[in-house]
């Protein structure tokens, strides 16, 4: 159903996503300019690909087993742009392109802990279904 705890959590998934990394800055350059996710095009369609696959995977609420599968997947791609930003802020020497990192680089530590938590519901949704099951 649409109303389970593991849809809340997607759909913040899916708004951390698709729509704060468009207003709040990755990091800020030497020259003092904001850096957002839509000026590189990798960046922003791996964001945009984890807010699709956030909602997708809300839909998929009547077959959890590829709900969960998905949000693996999800929090696998979640996990490459986190080591992406962590690769980028860190592989630069001194301040030559990246002065400040800004609040944005930790959406995808935000959209990791609630897809964890979408999983955990989704298979403590699963356990209660089989233990039913297992009455009959």
């Amino acid at each position: 159903m649409i109303q389970r705890i593991q849809s809340v959590f997607l759909l913040i998934v899916a708004l951390l996503s698709g729509l704060v990394p468009l207003w709040l800055p990755l990091w800020n350059t030497m020259d003092n300019d904001a850096f957002y996710a839509h000026q590189d095009v990798m960046i922003s369609i791996i964001f945009y690909s984890i807010a699709a696959l956030a909602l997708i995977s809300i839909f998929l609420f009547k077959n959890r087993k590829n709900q969960f599968v998905i949000n693996r997947l999800n929090l696998i791609l979640s996990l490459f742009l986190l080591g992406f930003f962590v690769y980028r802020s860190l592989n630069l020497s001194g301040e030559a392109l990246v002065s400040e990192k800004g609040i944005g680089m930790l959406i995808p530590v935000f959209s990791i802990v609630f897809l964890v938590l979408a999983n955990r519901a989704i298979k403590k949704d699963e356990d209660l279904v089989k233990s039913v099951d297992r009455l009959r």
